[in-house]
């Protein structure tokens, strides 16, 4: 499951996904090559939530940055009300 898949997944399921992986490496009893095939996935799903995270704070930014140029404009510093 990696690729298109993955960018598929929203942040909400990359999340519930990757603590369910993190419960089952925590609690053991899978074999060395399960463990693995476990990380892997949780090292995908951890990218999956980065990238929707970085996506979110440049919104968030772009929105705050515009604010400002808002109340700039609207007579703040340097503006001519």
């Amino acid at each position: 499951m990696t690729g298109k898949t993955d960018e598929a997944l929203g942040y909400e399921q990359a999340r519930d996904e990757l603590i369910e992986v993190v419960r089952r490496l925590e609690a053991g009893g899978t074999t060395l090559e399960e463990s693995l095939a476990l990380w892997e996935r949780g090292e995908e799903l951890a990218k999956v939530c980065r990238t929707w995270l970085e996506g979110a704070r440049k919104r968030l930014d772009a929105a705050l940055a515009e604010d400002r140029e808002d109340a700039d404009d609207d007579g703040g510093a340097g503006g001519s009300g």
